[in-house]
């Protein structure tokens, strides 16, 4: 290997992501790209028809004698339980079994010698269903009697019912907040490889390879070290590969121990979007009651989510609402209540926010309640109402590490903010048919899964006797540059070029029992399992170093491309290939679970979070009140990451989740008909964010200054999830712009998402 004497790619650096030139060029292999075994075949799925019914008969005998189709599978075929719920509740079959729950739902798959045939034979089958009622949203499920899907949350401190009785000022309303598509680029899929005895390879995108292995075996009726995982990269995942995968791997696994050939799924799109879980959209009913100035003394709110047919993460999705439904705001009497209600749609999932979301637009919602009753920019309420060291959060965890203040003082001189909400204002005044708008608002996320044993990973690290360096570790990576971060780590840690370090797929042949990638903990959990490996394998390297070159062992050192002992400065390589002649161990195993972090949720109190991730973001926006249309004229945003490991890969997670969140608040619209069929099912009927919708002047910049208290990975912050909320600055600022065409003498109380459609409605509305 190469000696360098400066070193590239260490943590705190602008590091080029691993895959960005493979991405660009084509080069990069998804699942879809692999070699494919000789002899592969294709499954396809058969979806319902029908949102709610008992299955009367099933005809494959078209199926059958279509070319190419080499059979069948139905939930009798399947060799274990016919299951993949991920809490364990047993309430998610693979294949629908004797009822049917909600329009798309998998009742078959057939097996092809092509896709094209898998795919056309499916659409043969004759099912035949007895109708039964249906229920597609929350308040039509509380109303039926559906009941829940998972066990509600109550978070309470102090006595809201009461404060609010005796609070100056009370505000009561409801909020409609739509759901969300991940729209990956890559869509679900997977292929099966069978191997010997009981052994099945799975290639797979998603986020857990773990949970496919378990899955997989379970539906097979084996022994999960029979089954091996394999994830080289996604094309997107946002959540929609945490759990939602595990249909397709385990359909393929089934089929291709059952044919003894390997077999690959992969839907259409429109079927993708059909059959697979989106973000839980809520409706919330919320009270506040406030003094004079506006601060906040009490609040109240029940958070009914559309969680579909079975459990999925709705129970923990639905938590972190109410974890969240603060925001940044101190509330001194509280009550909070989610209601998870069962109904005839495909069953919600994770998607980046995890529910955070859906509670932190509600806070805002709240502020800009009070600051329209008092007359008083928003803004003036945010600030009076911020968090302060000490206080309790509704969940009874300390706020100890707040620094909204200073981003709001940085970011309202950084974007002018007074000066051009004044212009806003005064554009307003001249009437027309172009209003504009503005908002700041802020962001204050916790950190750590709520299911506190996922807070664990591991890392696997070799060092050849040539000096070059292998590691692989739990995490996935799905394009958020978390290899390049761990990476980033290990060499700072060996003093080395990156270029030495190859990432390896993740698989569970080398890391077992690991934890989703997801709740932006990626980079926090298997960096410092990484740098645990790294560590180990360094405290043998400085032994064996000591005693070859007669060195005190606290003056042998990492330095740039050498390890310095003394007066001696010896070559990596050399010293890795002397290492490997004296049969000392280059290997190790790392470990790492997140400290400090409990959780009790019968009593709705401890400290789930092991910090805060901040934020905060300025939009201003132009809108037709002709049309509805908008546009984001500028946003500004300042970001907390703690110290970045990679600031340009940081900031770019920040442009994407602000735009994306930007998305879920305007124009990613979901839609059932009456008869519970999904409208909004491809590129044709569901929009997301163009390249034109990102705002005309986007100024994002880390708040480099800032520092985790806490021991994570080199200081840094998790940076996934938290800016997914600062499109809320938009949302905001349409609300103003709406809200100036009856003189702002009230909210325009828009539902979540503003489109133009809702827009235009809200200013017809508030003309009178």
């Amino acid at each position: 290997m190469k000696d360098e004497t400066i070193i590239r790619g260490v943590a705190h650096s602008d590091t080029i992501h691993d895959s960005a030139i493979k991405h660009v060029t084509g080069r990069a292999e998804y699942t879809d790209d692999l070699a494919e075994p000789s002899g592969l075949i294709h499954a396809y799925l058969g979806l319902s028809q029908c949102a709610h019914g008992r299955i009367t008969g099933m005809d494959f005998t078209d199926t059958l004698a279509q070319p190419g189709v080499l059979g069948v599978l139905t939930a009798e075929d399947l060799p274990g339980v016919n299951d993949v719920s991920p809490t364990g509740k047993h309430d998610e079959p693979v294949f629908a079994e004797g009822e049917v729950h909600f329009w798309g739902q998998p009742v078959f798959a057939v097996i092809a010698e092509t896709r094209d045939q898998a795919r056309r034979g499916a659409h043969k089958a004759k099912i035949s269903y007895d109708a039964l009622p249906h229920a597609l949203d929350p308040i039509a499920a509380r109303e039926a009697g559906h009941g829940y899907v998972t066990e509600p949350l109550t978070l309470r401190r102090g006595d809201a019912a009461s404060a609010m009785d005796k609070a100056p000022h009370r505000i009561k309303r409801r909020f409609e907040i739509g759901g969300q598509d991940h729209f990956y680029l890559e869509g679900q899929i997977a292929m099966a490889v069978p191997g010997e005895d009981e052994d099945v390879l799975i290639n797979v995108s998603t986020q857990h390879p773990t949970e496919v292995q378990h899955m997989v075996a379970h539906v097979l009726g084996v022994a999960s070290h029979s089954v091996v995982v394999n994830v080289r990269r996604m094309g997107g995942g946002f959540g929609g590969k945490e759990t939602q995968m595990n249909l397709f791997a385990c359909v393929a696994a089934v089929a291709a121990k059952r044919w003894n050939r390997a077999v690959k799924i992969r839907p259409d799109r429109d079927d993708d979007m059909t059959a697979t879980g989106k973000r839980h959209d809520f409706v919330v009913d919320y009270e506040v009651g406030f003094d004079n100035d506006g601060r906040i003394l009490a609040v109240s709110g029940d958070w009914y989510a559309r969680c579909g047919f079975s459990s999925d993460l709705s129970g923990p999705v639905t938590d972190r609402a109410l974890f969240h439904a603060d925001n940044a705001y101190f509330y001194p009497d509280v009550e909070l209540r989610s209601h998870p209600m069962r109904t005839n749609t495909v069953s919600n999932t994770a998607f980046r926010g995890f529910g955070g979301p859906q509670g932190v637009i509600v806070a805002e919602r709240i502020v800009e309640e009070i600051g329209y009753a008092l007359g008083r920019d928003p803004l003036e309420i945010r600030k009076l109402n911020l968090y302060q060291n000490g206080q309790l959060t509704p969940y009874h965890q300390e706020v100890e590490d707040q620094i909204l203040p200073r981003i709001f003082e940085e970011l309202e001189e950084s974007s002018e903010y007074n000066a051009r909400r004044q212009d806003v204002l005064d554009w307003n005044a001249k009437g027309g048919t172009i209003r504009k708008g503005i908002a700041l608002t802020p962001v204050k996320f916790g950190i750590s899964f709520t299911a506190t044993w996922y807070n664990q990973a591991g890392s696997l690290i070799h060092i050849y006797s040539d000096g070059s360096i292998a590691l692989n570790h739990g995490g996935t990576e799905m394009g958020q540059g978390l290899n390049t971060k761990v990476a980033q780590v290990v060499a700072e840690a060996f003093q080395c070029d990156i270029g030495r370090i190859k990432i390896t797929r993740t698989t569970t042949e080398k890391v077992p029992n690991t934890s989703a990638t997801a709740a932006s903990s990626g980079t926090d959990l298997n960096g410092m399992a990484a740098l645990d490996a790294a560590e180990q394998i360094k405290a043998r390297l400085i032994d064996f170093v000591a005693e070859r070159w007669q060195a005190p062992r606290d003056e042998v050192k990492f330095v740039p491309g050498h390890i310095r002992a003394g007066d001696h400065e010896i070559p990596f390589d050399e010293v890795i290939k002397a290492a490997y002649m004296a049969r000392i161990h280059l290997s190790a195993a790392g470990f790492y679970k997140t400290p400090k972090i409990h959780w009790d949720r019968a009593t709705g109190r401890g400290r789930p979070f092991y910090y805060y991730a901040y934020g905060a973001a300025v939009a201003e926006v132009s809108v037709d009140t002709l049309t509805g249309e908008y546009v984001i004229d500028r946003a500004d945003v300042l970001h907390d990451v703690g110290r970045s490991l990679n600031p340009a890969i940081d900031r770019g997670q920040v442009e994407g989740a602000f735009v994306q969140g930007t998305g879920w608040l305007t124009c990613e619209e979901l839609w059932w008909d009456d008869k519970g069929r999904l409208r909004t099912h491809a590129p044709s009927t569901y929009k997301i964010p163009l390249a034109s919708d990102k705002p005309r002047v986007f100024n994002v910049k880390l708040a480099d200054w800032a520092e985790n208290a806490e021991r994570t990975i080199k200081r840094s912050k998790a940076v996934g999830e938290p800016p997914f909320m600062l499109g809320i600055s938009v949302f905001e600022a349409i609300n103003m712009a709406v809200a100036s065409v009856a003189g702002y003498r009230e909210p325009a109380r828009l539902d979540a998402p503003a489109t133009p459609e809702r827009v235009l409605m809200a200013v017809n509305r508030l003309k009178g």
